[in-house]
């Protein structure tokens, strides 16, 4: 009868320590099904970073080939309107006189100007008294 106490009590104490060992093994599997959670959210933040990154590539890239197509465009008719102007002074003489004719200085002041690093030098400037030169002036020249 004591060896049949015993082992009752020993299976008891078996039990106990299981109950007790499972307890532990649910709060590791809470704690890790937890961090799984974080990771996961981490991932799937990283992954729409990921994704808004090459969304902004490639409108970069299309307003990037939008902006060559416009610098192509301009320099082009930049270069028709070099071709439409030497034609013009090949076929005129008075064109050709006036063209290479220099530019009175009170006109080659007004394009002469300062680079200025920020609008307040801009307005520093203005406000200085550069005035421009007065154009009943420049029809004596």
């Amino acid at each position: 009868m004591r060896i049949l106490i015993l082992l009752l009590l020993a299976a008891c104490a078996l039990a106990g320590l299981q109950t007790w060992r499972i307890g532990g093994l649910h709060d590791e599997a809470d704690q890790a099904q937890r961090i799984i959670g974080t990771l996961s959210a981490g991932i799937e933040s990283r992954d729409n970073a990921i994704n808004r990154l090459n969304d902004d590539a490639v409108t970069r890239e299309r307003q990037e080939q939008s902006l060559r197509t416009q610098l192509s465009r301009a320099s082009q008719e930049a270069r028709d309107r070099e071709v439409h102007i030497q034609r013009l002074l090949n076929e005129n003489q008075e064109m050709r006189d006036w063209y290479g004719v220099r530019l009175p200085d009170g006109i080659s002041r007004m394009h002469a100007r300062p680079a200025f690093a920020s609008a307040a030098d801009y307005l520093h400037w203005l406000s200085g008294g550069d005035e421009l030169p007065d154009t009943g002036k420049l029809a004596g020249h």
